[in-house]
């Protein structure tokens, strides 16, 4: 089976099983067939207001099965959407929207009767969405993602999408589209989280509400393994991934749960979700976890340079194939810079190193540039330092990420200047989506520096805890 475009796919199992489950959002519950006359409803307004293809449709709504609807309108009216997150900074979401050059927004006020819509045929290789990520310059980029990335996922037997999934991931990720367009391409249904911020509680309520596979970031499955492992109960799938895993979390894991099926996942947003994925077993965990075998229609090349490294060696780990995204919207100069060639073939260069073991299983061998994740969320520290350079009485700044249980914990922020500490920090806050807020602010009269005179950032790390 070749991947559809997202619209299509959900389609074909509304038309299938229309009074099947597709939306649980607390008391709100939609069939394929309601999903899918609201969806209609939506796209026949967006595209009155002039969203069809080649158009991005900026849209800023809470988590939920009003959002679902849109962003399922959108496709169908054949735009992408740009799906952004109400609690970023409101200077921020402006820039981007401005950025879009969008026919309309879609926000609060928003509004479409049900209404039949026949929209265009879309090839599975158009954009789909755009999804934002940290930049070095302090200005974010826009990932364009074709819609055969995300149901290029689905057609693989390494996890089972027909099935209730939990949508707790923030709107602007990649993990959001598989999180709604996994279950809703394969016959599944969606199970939103009631909050924002998941705990062991919400947990275990989606689980009471239907929810039997879940996606959580490094950070959260370490976080609920060693706070309250019976949250999981309940469960048949668990995907996780994100940073970088602690071995004793998953063999805690594997210890308490051995029925759940425990699948690690890696992948940059360039590569739309996973790239690879391997379902863990106490054998897998030795002094490292597995990231494990390419999904379907994706290859993994190891690189140094432009040579292929040897079997056991480590090298940059490149993807292929047709989850590659469209390119960084709007930035030719970037897309041709992080998308190259090999052997014929279009390929993203990660910047992670990576090696294959003796069975063919990739393993991550950490970052080869300076960004990181943090809780989940993909970092640039040049865009924090940009931030806060821009800020007055700052003369000049770095940033470091602070090692934390199997990854990073959190940003470190040093600065020269007068600037208060504490009202730094409050200033980065109303600039900065939360997650790129250092968690420390230090100020100092000189930074260290290496013998050849460059920032020592080590000698920084050891002064940021």
């Amino acid at each position: 089976m070749r991947p559809e475009a997202i619209h299509a796919a959900f389609t074909r199992h509304a038309l299938r099983t229309p009074n099947a489950p597709a939306v649980i959002d607390g008391a709100t519950r939609l069939t394929y067939a309601e999903l899918d006359r609201a969806s209609g409803g939506h796209a026949a307004a967006l595209a009155a207001r002039g969203a069809g293809p080649g158009r991005v449709v900026p849209v800023v709504l809470p988590r939920g099965a009003r959002l679902i609807a849109v962003l399922l309108g959108v496709l169908k009216t054949g735009a992408a959407y740009a799906a952004l997150d109400r609690r970023w900074p409101s200077p921020r979401r402006e820039a981007i929207i401005a950025s879009l050059d969008a026919p309309v927004v879609v926000g609060e006020d928003w509004d479409a009767a049900p209404a039949g819509f026949t929209g265009p045929e879309v090839d599975p290789s158009r954009p789909a969405s755009v999804f934002f990520t940290s930049g070095s310059t302090g200005e974010p980029k826009g990932v364009v993602s074709p819609h055969r990335g995300t149901t290029r996922l689905t057609i693989g037997d390494y996890a089972d999408f027909a099935t209730g999934m939990l949508q707790a991931a923030p709107v602007a990720w990649d993990a959001y589209s598989i999180e709604t367009w996994g279950p809703l391409t394969s016959g599944g249904t969606v199970i939103v989280a009631a909050t924002d911020y998941l705990m062991p509680g919400d947990l275990r309520a989606a689980i009471a509400a239907g929810a039997d596979t879940a996606f959580l970031t490094t950070a959260l499955f370490n976080l609920f393994t060693g706070a309250d492992p019976g949250c999981f109960t309940g469960l048949r799938q668990l995907m996780t991934g994100g940073e970088t895993a602690s071995a004793a979390v998953f063999r805690a894991f594997l210890d308490a749960h051995p029925g759940i099926a425990l699948i690690h996942c890696y992948g940059p947003v360039e590569a739309t979700g996973y790239t690879t994925a391997h379902r863990v077993t106490p054998a897998d965990v030795g002094e490292d976890v597995p990231i494990g075998r390419p999904v379907p229609e994706t290859g993994v090349l190891l690189l140094d340079g432009d040579r292929p490294v040897a079997p056991g060696e480590t090298g940059e780990i490149c993807v292929t194939g047709t989850g590659l995204a469209i390119g960084y919207l709007g930035r030719p100069d970037l897309t041709v810079a992080a998308f190259g060639v090999h052997a014929g073939e279009r390929m993203y260069r990660t910047g992670d190193r990576g090696r294959f073991d003796a069975d063919g299983v990739l393993h991550f061998a950490g970052r080869a540039d300076r960004q990181v994740k943090v809780a989940g969320h993909r970092v640039e520290p040049g865009e924090v330092e940009a931030a806060a350079r821009a800020l007055d009485g700052v003369r000049d700044a770095a940033v470091v990420p602070v090692p934390g249980d199997g990854g990073y914990a959190h940003l470190a922020l040093f600065y020269l200047g007068e600037a208060d500490p504490r009202a730094l920090r409050r200033a980065l806050g109303e600039r900065l989506p939360r997650y790129l807020v250092p968690a420390r602010v230090h100020r100092m009269t000189a930074f260290p520096r290496t013998p050849n005179g460059k920032l020592d950032r080590e000698a920084l790390l050891g002064g940021a805890a």
